[in-house]
């Protein structure tokens, strides 16, 4: 990709609010002030408002913002506004996403495949019947992580040590490129998106997606930049790896069934591979080397499994409850 249409060489701008939340934060960013702690005891976990809030404050630590003063990242006000945003969202994650407090048991359901579409699976709807606009959406959502993927996760490596870090950072060179930039994942995307006539820019399509999307994103954030959630990150690693794999080999199918390029086709294709090498890394190393030295957190790795579920689930049923009834799944039409 030349270099004056990489993704990440500009920021992007900063989002349209949805409410006061988000209006709190994009208006402190936008004029340099200190934003005022507006009252989230009312504000829903799961909603737009709160979760373009957090998503704007979260983006500070990435790619930031045009025009959004840098230092912006540690403002103790934002970081205080932040806070607030998300203690309801955890305890939201927490109440919707029970464990046993077992990594095996949170782990058996996501080892067993299904045999066919069992009515839920987003996966599964575009490899038998999606059509190229839905698949366009999905894409275009996605976009929002794979455009920067695996930097959140990238979050959790000094906090590990031993035979969990070593197993971990050699999980994210390879989602790196392994040292080749023409193979860095982000990159990899980015010419699926190319391939599916989507503009490249990194954020592009933010104003576009759902609450279900931004809070898939968040989450990753959310436990990626906090020491005393380093478990639940890498439980939401292992469950992203464990279902990767399979979920990509379907979307490998539907792309090439509509005729997408072969750069759309890579993207996935890598990850089936990919995926399934790291799959078994993960659970034998990262998941055990973790808790042969931290036994004490695999209540809070399996509660990383779960929440993920929790919110891809979500994202499921806003999805295909659009593309059943032949409607867009975005928030308006995207400008391109």
């Amino acid at each position: 990709m030349p270099p004056h249409r990489e993704p990440r060489r500009r920021s992007p701008p900063l989002p349209t609010p949805r409410g006061p939340l988000s209006y709190e934060v994009v208006t402190a960013l936008r004029t340099g002030t200190d934003p005022q702690t507006p009252a989230t005891t009312d504000a829903d976990p799961f909603g737009d408002d709160l979760h373009l809030a957090l998503y704007t404050l979260y983006e500070l630590h990435y790619q930031g913002f045009a025009d959004v003063d840098e230092d912006h990242e540690w403002n103790p006000a934002l970081l205080a506004l932040r806070r607030s945003l998300e203690r309801p969202f955890l305890a939201a994650l927490r109440a919707g996403a029970p464990t046993d407090g077992t990594v095996d048991t949170a782990l058996a359901g996501l080892l067993v495949e299904p045999v066919g579409d069992d009515g839920h699976s987003v996966s599964h709807f575009l490899r038998d019947d999606g059509e190229l606009w839905q698949l366009r959406e999905y894409a275009a959502l996605r976009s929002l992580y794979h455009l920067k993927e695996a930097d959140p996760h990238a979050w959790v490596i000094p906090r590990l040590y031993g035979r969990a870090k070593a197993a971990m950072v050699a999980v994210e060179f390879d989602e790196f490129g392994a040292g080749r930039e023409a193979d860095v994942h982000a990159r990899l995307y980015a010419e699926l998106m190319e391939d599916l006539s989507l503009e490249t820019a990194y954020g592009h399509y933010l104003d576009v997606a759902p609450a279900e999307v931004l809070a898939t994103v968040n989450l990753m954030s959310l436990f990626g930049l906090h020491r005393s959630l380093r478990g639940a990150l890498v439980g939401h690693f292992a469950a992203v790896e464990v279902t990767s794999s399979p979920g990509s080999r379907r979307l490998a199918a539907a792309l090439k069934r509509v005729g997408a390029g072969p750069a759309a086709q890579r993207f996935y294709d890598e990850h089936v591979e990919a995926d399934a090498v790291h799959e078994q890394v993960v659970r034998r190393d990262v998941i055990g080397g973790l808790l042969a030295h931290e036994p004490a957190l695999e209540p809070d790795i399996a509660f990383g499994i779960e929440a993920t579920g929790l919110l891809e689930d979500r994202l499921a049923a806003r999805l295909l409850a659009a593309w059943r009834s032949g409607s867009t799944a975005l928030r308006a039409a995207p400008s391109a």
